[in-house]
């Protein structure tokens, strides 16, 4: 039984709820998101909380339960705080830079990779190898973010790649002598 879809959520200032038919609107500081509810979830908007009531006791519908009750919760915290994924790029050369709403990436190849972000996720830099990918959507930001990656991942031999900040690569050895 989902004891995350049970508790209450908490309508933070600043953060306007709207909710019309089946669609879940959130309006905030840093967007504004919007959300499809299934007809299996009701939603009931007080005044400071938003509770989660499930229509039947099926297996799904706990599962859609915690799952919906935690996306709207992301939503609440995304439009007001926002979300950001850092990633670091390693090795000789490895640079990364900004130009005009675009990402343009050196790590290697013959020629640079160019990445276009979606218009709400806002990708800066702090020097050429680090990267900051923020914006509302939670989702959206961890996809740009593992679309970067994808570009170049971290090999496990020397370490070269782009990789998240907090993100741990073990080292491998390499050949070992006759």
């Amino acid at each position: 039984m989902s004891r995350i879809g049970k508790q209450p959520i908490v309508i933070l200032d600043n953060i306007g709820v709207c909710l019309e038919k089946k669609t879940l609107t959130i309006n905030g500081p840093k967007g504004k998101l919007q959300l499809t509810i299934p007809n299996i979830i009701h939603i009931n908007i007080n005044n400071k909380h938003i509770t989660l009531h499930k229509l039947n006791q099926n297996k799904k519908t706990q599962q859609m339960y915690g799952l919906y009750r935690t996306l709207i919760n992301n939503m609440i915290i995304g439009t007001y705080q926002g979300f950001s994924k850092h990633l670091l790029l390693q090795g000789v050369g490895y640079r990364a830079e900004i130009n005009e709403n675009k990402l343009i990436l050196n790590v290697g190849y013959s020629h640079t990779v160019t990445i276009i972000p979606p218009v709400s996720v806002n990708i800066n830099t702090v020097d050429n190898t680090h990267l900051i990918v923020s914006g509302a959507d939670k989702a959206l930001v961890g996809q740009v973010a593992a679309k970067i990656r994808a570009v170049r991942p971290p090999e496990p031999y020397k370490g070269k790649g782009i990789r998240y900040q907090q993100e741990l690569i073990k080292q491998k050895g390499g050949k070992t002598g006759r």
